[in-house]
This record gives structure tokens, sequence and C-alpha cells, in this order.
């Protein structure tokens, strides 16, 4: 048996880079699974004007002066402009792990035995949960996310 504990839908906007967005869920009973599934679009940005411009407005920011005409000869070197959000899960007893991942489509999974890449197995605690969407970038106009968390029943 499936128990949906979040099933949102957001926007965010390119001011939002560098922000975090957290989901608190409780957790209503200990043990099984818990899932989260997490997607996010536009991937990439495909306006090569604004991309130049982006590039450009970087180099000025990041890279030493002598070197920056160079950099900016080069600036379609770095494309495709991609948005980029992650995941993070933090459980009533700590930290369990961050998937910083490129993946704009992502199912997590956390269980006594088994975790998903970057995150850590073990007891599946009632109480207090949180997932963060940690919005490191967002270089398109606009980018739509999606999370779903889910317990499933059973020592999966």
């Amino acid at each position: 048996m499936k128990t949906y504990l979040i099933d949102v839908q957001g926007q965010v906007t390119p001011c939002c880079s560098r922000s975090h967005i957290a989901y608190r869920f409780f957790l209503p009973r200990p043990g099984g699974k818990l899932c989260v599934d997490f997607a996010y679009g536009p991937k990439n940005l495909e306006d090569r004007e604004k991309a130049k411009t982006l590039i450009e407005e970087s180099v000025g920011l990041y890279v030493e002066e002598e070197f920056q005409e160079q950099a900016k000869a080069r600036w379609e070197s770095h494309l495709p402009l991609k948005n980029l959000i992650t995941v993070s899960v933090d459980a009533p007893d700590g930290h369990r792990g961050a998937a910083h991942r490129h993946d704009p489509e992502q199912h997590l999974v956390i269980s006594r035995d088994e975790a998903s890449p970057g995150l850590e197995h073990g007891e599946l605690f009632k109480g207090l949960w949180e997932v963060t969407l940690s919005v490191h970038a967002i270089v398109t106009d606009g980018c739509a996310y999606s999370l779903q968390i889910w317990q499933e029943e059973g020592d999966a």
C-alpha cells in the first residue's frame, strides 16, 4: 500500500537561482520504503543569443580581466547552458544525503536496506522529514517542477 505524503508542482525563475525550497512532511509510521519522484524542465536553454549574453556576463564576474577576451571568444564551448535543481533528504534522526545529479527526472528510494546513490539507507522513523530542492541555476525564463513523495509498506 502506498501512502502519498507530498504531491506538488511549482515554477522557478532565474531569480530563484542559489536558493532552496524545503518541503516538510510527517511520516505516519516507521518502516517500509520512502519514494521520491522529482522532475523539472526544460533542462537546456535553447536560445543561443541569450546563452551568449549569460556566458559573457559570467566571464565578466568570474574570469580575471586579462583572460576575459579569450574566454568570451570560446563562449560556445560552454553550451548548452542547463538548469540545475538537486534533491536532498533529512530524516528526524539527521541528514540522509543528497542526490546531486543533473538528471531532470529522478526516482529516489530510502529503506532500511537500500538507498539510491547519494542517499543513506537505514531505519525509516516516524516523524517529521524534509526534502529540499536546491535551485543551483535557472537559465531559462521559467522552469517547472513536480515532486511526489510516498511511503510503501513492507521491509523493502
